[in-house]
């Protein structure tokens, strides 16, 4: 339905709010018109306009530049915002029209340093509490930044007032010549259940389900749905319409320090949980859960980090220069595009950081720099048809020998000055830089594009590049109605986030995420509580060590009971754990373990094997020699038979030569090592209360997995494991006691040993000799345990 004309004779009444009827048009009563209603969340105040017959909701400050223009057609009054305060209701102010329309109309419209500022995405905003701040002010006008990372806690009030702040400062720029453009808040994942992991938002205030890797252990898309659904919802009632995610990288190196974010090995499963991820997010739900497009509950996602980041040499990860490599020696580099090519509907794309090498040593693309440099990367991506927003990665114009600069991902244009970069990505064909606040950067790149043009070197003029980006990422702005109604109402937000059917959706998704490797005599089966309740429990603890990172150097040890000790209360009648030794400082260096003799039940959880973070630049050391990671608690050294003594990928010396990254000889650095000294220890004690009173004391130990893990170091000494991936402690817990019966499955295989990981390619999923039980289970992707044994297997109940 196109929309009516607005006479001349009329204009003025539509710039001051209003539709003039024409006298003696007694039927003008009846017609259904906008209504209004002013809202507070005791910070700003704005008005909500309902539109008839299921019109879009327009929310905008009363008394601030934007204004209403009101249209009658054949059928009812409806209600538009005049964004650009010109008294005509132009196509992109039309919520009739497309989005494709509405974008392309805007793009030529907004001026150039307009989509300069849009082409930003800001740097980490971690205080959403504080307010408006001086600093977002500055961007939002000078810069004229629009994409906002919100990396604060979960707290809706604390959100929905900064949003609608910062909203209602972005409405205050709008003028003639100078188009309003909102503000799209984004976030990194912030719905996982454990703490521990990193990138998670703190905060009570939103349902807590299990990490990708976690839901991938699902096996369930039904469950990747409900999680979309619900999180997206949440998103939504916090102001943030745009999700830096689902990480869909492959998880083919099992030692990938970010392989907790993916969907795992299995190429047909990151496939499908994609899709689902996508889907979920970019759709609202009726009740009956039928899609009815995109909605009050929609948020963008994007897709990350194209072409797929887990592939790094040895594991390293490429934040830091440790694994700015990804190797190819199985020459499987398109078995890491399919999850991206499967859920390409996403409306936006984030590039990965590294550099890809062939098995050869050689540049996988002919291109020895990051994949937002890499023109034949995005070109493959642009090429399978995908117009939607790519974004960098954050920091990727920023290299880490740059003046004042801790660490940057600016990978083979480290050489290259700030703006030479910012260019270079421009001509790689992506729309947006993460984590640049200054657009002054991305205007001298347009010079350097239109003097590249005026050269004969650019086939299209630097505005016309500008506006193919800006056209992209206005879309991402209209997909969630953030023109229309950018404003939150706190009272309906507070009912949305954390409501009591979204929390228990998401312990669902917990438990079923579960995964149970073995369960000797039945050890784990269906019980009551009640026969706990005159039960004495020990959980050990144990110490955990930090690693120095980019941002301090300072580290702080985890210490204490493995799983919650208070939570255990309420389900046994007593409830042992170890006494702490201290040395001199203070630090916990030992523990003292109580007498085991009256004990029925152990439950021990061990984190898998700890080599640090993104930040930690764990594989190399300050001396830029290697050592190894490891998927071993034990030490590993790596001397066998399988460990390249030269590495496939290096920089390129002065000399010529190239680097040699070999961790050959080395040994690995775990920080958790003693979650299996504590094991070890309550084992011998627990076989010596046996012997001395013919007890039977099962020990069931619980894995906190972000990764792979290798079983034999404890498999045979313990009477059932259980795997879960960023889930909280009631669901181990009550699993363990035999409450939820497990469903989930391997995502990630478990080595046989070391020499099976060292042997496995970088580049290829499920190549990995994986772990052979005492019972003859094959612990491979896709294995798990039931009450009643193998999933997926026939069984007498």
């Amino acid at each position: 339905m196109r929309p009516t004309p607005i006479p001349a004779a009329i204009a003025a009444g539509v710039l001051a709010g209003t539709l003039l009827v024409p006298a003696g048009a007694a039927e003008a009563a009846a017609v259904p018109r906008p209504t209004e209603q002013t809202v507070s969340d005791g910070t700003t105040t704005f008005t909500v306009v309902t539109n008839p017959r299921g019109g879009a909701t327009l929310s905008y400050i009363k008394d601030g530049p934007v204004k209403l223009l009101k249209v009658r057609t054949g059928k009812a009054i409806l209600a538009f915002k005049d964004m650009n305060a010109n008294g005509t209701l132009d196509v992109w102010e039309d919520w009739r029209k497309s989005v494709d329309e509405r974008a392309k109309s805007l793009a030529q419209e907004v001026t150039i340093e307009q989509i300069a500022g849009l082409m930003l995405f800001s740097s980490h905003e971690r205080n959403p509490q504080d307010g408006l701040t001086d600093a977002q002010r500055k961007y939002l006008k000078e810069d004229q930044l629009r994409n906002v990372l919100n990396a604060g806690p979960n707290d809706v009030e604390a959100n929905v007032t900064w949003v609608n702040a910062m909203q209602a400062f972005a409405e205050e720029q709008a003028a003639a010549g100078l188009p309003f453009i909102p503000v799209n808040f984004s976030s990194d994942p912030r719905s996982t259940a454990a703490q521990d992991s990193a990138y998670n938002a703190e905060g009570d205030d939103i349902s807590r389900w299990p990490s990708n890797i976690g839901l991938a252990a699902t096996f369930s898309k039904k469950t990747m749905l409900d999680f979309a659904k619900i999180s997206s919802a949440e998103y939504r009632a916090m102001g943030i319409t745009t999700a830096l995610g689902p990480q869909i990288d492959l998880a083919t190196e099992p030692r990938w320090l970010r392989n907790d974010g993916t969907f795992g090995e299995n190429v047909e499963l990151a496939k499908t949980m994609a899709k689902a991820y996508v889907d979920g997010s970019q759709n609202t739900y009726d009740k009956y859960g039928r899609s009815t497009g995109w909605g009050a509950d929609s948020i963008n996602t994007m897709i990350k980090h194209w072409p797929g980041d887990g592939a790094g040499e040895g594991g390293r990860e490429s934040h830091l220069n440790a694994g700015k490599y990804a190797v190819y020696p199985g020459d499987n580099y398109a078995e890491h595009t399919k999850p991206f090519l499967a859920a390409k509907n996403a409306t936006a794309v984030m590039s990965s950081y590294s550099i890809a090498i062939a098995g050869n040593g050689k540049p996988l693309t002919g291109n020895r720099v990051g994949s937002a440099y890499d023109k034949v990367k995005i070109d493959g991506l642009r090429n399978a048809g995908y117009d939607g927003v790519i974004c960098t990665d954050w920091g990727v114009t920023t290299g880490y020998t740059d003046p004042n600069s801790i660490f940057g991902m600016a990978w083979g244009m480290e050489k290259a000055s700030v703006d030479q970069r910012h260019y270079a990505v421009l001509k790689a064909g992506v729309d947006m830089y993460g984590g640049n606040n200054k657009k002054l950067p991305v205007l001298a790149a347009h010079q350097m594009w239109q003097d590249d043009f005026e050269a004969g070197k650019n086939s299209i003029d630097a505005d016309t590049r500008f506006r193919q980006s800006g056209e992209r990422i206005l879309r991402m702005l209209m997909y969630p109605g953030l023109f229309e109604n950018p404003y939150l109402d706190l009272a309906a937000s507070q009912k949305i986030v954390a409501s009591a059917d979204k929390v228990q959706a998401g312990i669902d998704g917990q438990f079923d995420s579960v995964v149970m490797l073995k369960n000797a005599h039945r050890t784990i089966r269906q019980a009551s509580l009640r026969q706990f309740k005159n039960k004495t429990v020990y959980i050990p603890s144990s110490i955990g060590h930090g690693f120095p990172s980019v941002f301090s150097q300072a580290t702080v040890d985890r210490v204490g009971p493995t799983l919650d000790a208070d939570l255990a209360k309420n389900y046994f009648k007593k409830v042992l754990t170890d006494t702490p030794v201290k040395d001199s400082k203070g630090n916990v260096v030992d523990y003292v373990m109580p007498d085991l003799k009256n004990v029925d039940l152990v439950l021990h959880a061990m984190r898998s094997p700890d080599n640090g973070d993104n930040f930690t630049g764990a594989g190399r050391n300050p001396d830029n020699t290697y050592y190894p990671l490891s998927l071993q608690w034990k030490p590993y050294t790596a001397t066998g038979p399988n460990v390249r003594k030269k590495s496939i990928a290096g920089d390129i010396l002065d000399d010529g030569s190239q680097e040699n990254r070999s961790y050959f000889g080395a040994t690995s650095k775990i920080g958790n090592e003693y979650d299996l000294k504590a094991l070890n220890r309550t084992v011998k004690a627990v076989k010596q209360v046996e012997r001395r009173t013919g007890k039977n004391i099962p020990v069931i130990v619980s894995v906190k997995a972000k990764s792979s893990f290798i079983p034999k170091e404890f498999e045979k000494k313990v009477d059932a494991i259980l795997v879960g991936y960023s889930i909280n402690d009631r669901v181990f817990i009550e699993t363990a006691l035999g409450q939820h019966n497990p469903q989930g499955r391997l995502p990630l295989t478990s080595p046989k040993n070391m020499n099976a990981v060292e042997k496995q390619k970088e580049d290829v999923g499920e190549d990995m000799k994986p772990y052979v039980d005492s019972a003859g289970h094959v612990y491979k992707f896709g294995y798990g345990l039931n009450w009643y044994g193998v999933i997926g297997k026939k069984h007498r109940r």
